[in-house]
């Protein structure tokens, strides 16, 4: 039987706020407690600039049937790093494979969005038995994925002539509300609290340049998309793509190519943005739900 999002008179799951040490990283993370003890585990990998603050409504959703964990990344949200902390997207992965550890997670679907796909990538080529399945919303792994605008950025090294200014750029609070209202049908329907608390955390001292660190290093996911690719083919996890059209980031594209690895993933268009939970997770809660009820245990 498929578990469906909760009407608006019910009660939420109760959702809990720890806090576990990985090779020196104080982990933050929230999780749901179902109320069965063997229910599906959704390890839900955010995305920039945000943190697992952006999974509160879909956990108060789905949480009552489902075990939803979801972790902050070192320069991220709650999560705090030691100063000499390496910011690289293998460094990110490495610490969400220390937390799937102290959490005792043996088996998981995971949702990639943004980031959370080249962390969620890494994290299925060393550990493949640990997945059960994918929800892809806005994470891309294809060439034809990045828009055109992505391709210039992500091309940006230290060396090229105000590199450092226009990823700074990209830090402000004007830029941060345009990642979560542009390409949406109605901006009036995204709440502000998203953005802001992603921006407070932006402001704290050093985010900034871990998030600039991770700038420069984004070409790495991109030299790794065959791998992923290969991957994807080799394995064939059940995979639900969720995807905001107008994302100016990941364009529809990108959605698309799962589909040549994934012929059997199931793919759903939403008139959107990047942040497609923000105003939309009363159709994709439902996907989601009915998604892991059919996965194998």
């Amino acid at each position: 039987m498929s578990h469906r999002a909760p009407s608006r008179t019910a009660i939420p799951a109760r959702t809990v706020h720890r806090r576990v040490t990985v090779e020196g990283v104080e982990v933050f993370y929230r999780e749901s407690l179902p109320e069965r003890a063997d229910a599906p585990v959704l390890l839900l990998l955010h995305g920039f600039p945000s943190a697992s603050h952006q999974f509160r409504r879909l956990i108060d959703a789905l949480g009552a049937h489902y075990r939803l964990i979801a972790p902050d990344y070192p320069g991220f949200g709650h999560t705090r790093a030691p100063e000499d902390f390496t910011y690289t997207f293998d460094r990110l992965a490495d610490i969400t494979e220390g937390f799937v550890d102290r959490l005792g997670l043996t088996r998981a679907a995971l949702y990639l969005f943004d980031f959370g796909a080249p962390v969620g990538f890494r994290l299925a080529l060393r550990r493949p038995g640990l997945v059960t399945g994918l929800v892809v919303q806005n994470g891309n792994a294809y060439e034809e994925g990045l828009s055109e605008g992505a391709r210039s950025f992500t091309a940006l090294t230290p060396d090229t002539p105000g590199a450092e200014r226009t990823i700074l750029d990209l830090f402000t609070l004007e830029a941060t509300r345009a990642q979560y209202e542009g390409g949406t049908a109605d901006p009036s329907s995204v709440a502000p609290e998203g953005w802001l608390l992603d921006q407070y955390f932006l402001d704290q001292p050093g985010r900034k340049q871990a998030q600039l660190a991770l700038a420069y290093d984004y070409r790495s996911n991109i030299a790794a998309y065959p791998a992923w690719q290969a991957w994807l083919r080799e394995h064939r996890p059940p995979t639900l793509i969720t995807w905001g059209t107008g994302d100016p980031f990941f364009p529809e594209p990108g959605a698309r190519a799962y589909l040549r690895d994934l012929p059997d993933a199931e793919l759903h268009l939403f008139d959107t943005g990047h942040f497609a939970l923000e105003d939309h997770l009363p159709e994709i809660a439902p996907l989601i739900a009915d998604f892991l009820d059919r996965l194998p245990s």
